[in-house]
Formats: structure tokens, C-alpha cells, sequence
């Protein structure tokens, strides 16, 4: 039996299977992302990260969310959020509205028009996600990388203080 390392695990390179694997989630992330803005656009005309915004709200209490939340909810920078929502507002499809407890604070709001936007988009959304995705794996496959999903996610949003999450910054 041979134990010696790898030679690419001594060199800080990967080793020809996780080349493979890594290359291959880039390359169904990329392509998957790149279909689902394309339908987004073609449907509605927005893109995927706004759309997932407009879900975020849709399924909070009241169709709100304090700004702070909807970026972590969604994983994504607050100057990104910030952005994001004035689109959509532009749009008419979120508003903004101060906190009362906070001054600083604001919360993202969807609004009726915002409401039955999500609400015509998300059929064809959901056709594309699962002929894209879940039509192509076993129910063990879907299984099995909700699991894999998971564990990375978690591994990547560590608790400890100071955390460099994106939407702290």
C-alpha cells in the first residue's frame, strides 16, 4: 500500500479527480445561473437575484424585511441589496420603509404589483429549475446534493465574531 502523498496534495495543486469535480460543479453552476437568468429576463425582465429577492419577501411575515435580513438571506452584499432593491423599486415592485425602532434601519417591502409579478413569473421559473436540474437526477441524486449543498453552505458561514460574510460588508 502506498502512502505517500500525492504528488499534487504536496504542491498545493488539486489532485485529477477534485480537478474534475471542481471543474464540473464551475461549469453546471455557471450554465444553470446563466439559464435561469436567461428565462428571468425572457419572462419578466429581471435577473435571478431578483427574483430570489422578490421570493425572500414574499414569503416574510407582513411581505417585509429589515434590509440587514433580506442580505443575509439572500447571501449577498448590502451594497449589492441596496442596489438591487432600488431597481426594483424603480419598478414598482418593492418599497422602502423606515424602521420606527431604528433610524438607520429600513426595511424592503413587496408590493402588491411586486406580489402578482412573483406570482406569474414562478411557473416558468419552476419548469426551468426542474428541467434543468431535478429532472436530470435520481430522487437519491437530489437527495444526496441538498446534503452536499448544505455542508458547504455551513461550512462557509462561520458564528464566530468578525466572520467576513458578504453581508456584513
Amino acid at each position: 500500500m502506498n502512502t505517500a502523498p500525492d504528488p499534487a496534495e504536496r504542491h498545493g495543486w488539486l489532485t485529477d479527480e477534485e480537478q474534475r469535480v471542481w471543474r464540473a460543479y464551475l461549469q453546471a453552476t455557471t450554465l444553470l445561473e446563466d439559464h435561469l437568468d436567461r428565462q428571468l429576463q425572457r419572462d419578466a425582465g429581471m435577473p435571478h437575484i431578483y427574483y430570489g429577492l422578490l421570493v425572500q419577501l414574499a414569503e416574510a411575515p407582513r411581505r417585509r424585511l429589515r434590509m440587514t435580513e433580506l442580505a443575509m438571506s439572500a447571501k449577498i452584499t448590502r451594497s449589492r441589496l441596496s442596489h438591487a432593491v432600488a431597481r426594483l423599486e424603480k419598478s414598482g415592485w418593492v418599497r422602502r420603509e423606515d424602521c420606527p425602532s431604528d433610524k438607520r434601519g429600513q426595511f424592503a417591502v413587496l408590493t402588491d404589483e411586486g406580489y402578482d409579478v412573483l406570482r406569474r413569473t414562478a411557473p416558468g421559473h419552476v419548469a426551468a429549475v426542474r428541467q434543468a436540474l431535478f429532472e436530470r437526477l435520481s430522487p437519491e441524486q437530489q437527495k444526496a446534493l441538498g446534503q452536499i449543498m448544505e455542508i458547504v453552505a455551513e461550512g462557509l458561514q462561520p458564528n464566530e465574531a468578525g466572520a467576513d460574510l458578504p453581508w456584513l460588508r
